[in-house]
């Protein structure tokens, strides 16, 4: 990507508006330095976030606050057994004017947000899963014969916890795979839960932050990522590293012939790339580098393939399988 001295000016000002970013919501969010990079690649990307982790770790707070520095609209959804897609997407409901005439109005639902959070999707029944992930996908509901469109960013943010299965309906693997990334939130450390302890006994977890960039700002960025500069080699170890998930592939390692069914679908290496370009922005460089394809490598795969039989009764780790290809397959020279 070949820019001008002005737009050079405008990229590294973009650059340094989302380095402050990052040291805004970290004022807030304590820790979890990684889960907020790769929350602003899946922001850059314009895609959606899986994120699993146990109760308590901040994730509403860190999607409140991550609404709060980009001046977007922030929406939560608690899913439940009894959540219906009307619930989220809206339904028509019928009024009556001054002269008496009735007509039927569409009431918005909580969809029609900039940041969601769909917290705990696995415990709504299929069929309200379905409705969140198609408004996902095609970036619109339909009802009553009407298309209505979601405003841009649009981003969703999806939780699971990992320990809770009782009344749950677990995302199938199709659907699983249309997520850009799952995060793993992790427990902080004894000097972070003590900070978080300090804190909450000043008054002051969880203060409101200051506006950093504005919608028009987040879209002109996302058009930029898009555009960036990643060269052929390493798109074709981006596609290296996924193929070498697939069991009938000859450049597998052993690991994944023993274990794995379904390896990553093509959609990871799509997501390896675009999120090499968003992790590079990030960084203040001008171009995407083996660095960043290995920064986003575990995110953007760790969903997507699926153990056999063996791999499951062994309790073979998924991250262990994607540890022994991530070993196997070495960048070109």
């Amino acid at each position: 990507m070949r820019v001008n001295a002005m737009d050079e000016a405008r990229v590294r000002e973009l650059q340094e508006k989302f380095h402050s970013l990052v040291k805004e919501i970290g004022s807030v969010i304590i820790g979890q330095e990684e889960v907020i990079q790769q929350a602003l690649i899946g922001l850059l990307c314009g895609e959606h976030l899986l994120l699993e982790g146990v109760p308590g770790l901040g994730k509403t707070l860190l999607v409140r606050t991550l609404g709060q520095a980009l001046g977007l609209k922030f929406s939560r959804i608690q899913f439940t057994p009894d959540l219906m897609p009307a619930d989220i997407i809206g339904t028509r409901i019928l009024l009556e004017d001054d002269s008496g005439r009735r007509y039927f109005e569409f009431a918005r639902g909580p969809i029609f947000a900039n940041l969601i959070l769909a917290d705990e999707i696995n415990r709504a029944t299929p069929k309200t899963q379905s409705a969140l992930l198609e408004a996902m996908q095609e970036r619109s509901v339909t009802t009553g014969g009407e298309t209505y469109r979601l405003e841009e960013p649009f981003m969703v943010l999806a939780t699971q916890n990992p320990i809770e299965m009782e009344g749950t309906y677990p995302l199938p693997e199709a659907q699983i795979d249309r997520f850009f990334f799952k995060i793993l939130l992790t427990y902080p450390t004894l000097k972070e839960l003590e900070e978080i302890v300090d804190r909450h006994g000043r008054g002051s977890y969880g203060a409101s932050v200051s506006q950093i960039l504005s919608r028009t700002e987040i879209l002109e960025a996302q058009r930029l990522v898009s555009a960036w500069p990643i060269a052929s080699p390493l798109r074709r170890y981006a596609t290296r590293l996924v193929y070498a998930t697939q069991p009938t592939a000859e450049s597998a390692p052993e690991s994944v012939k023993r274990y794995v069914e379904y390896g990553a679908s093509p959609r990871a290496a799509l997501a390896l790339v675009r999120g090499a370009k968003a992790h590079a922005f990030l960084s203040g460089e001008w171009h995407a580098r083996i660095v960043d394809i290995q920064a986003v490598y575990y995110p953007s795969l760790r969903h997507r393939i699926i153990r056999n039989f063996r791999g499951e009764a062994e309790g073979i780790p998924v991250e262990q399988i994607l540890q022994d290809v991530f070993d196997h397959v070495r960048p070109e020279e």
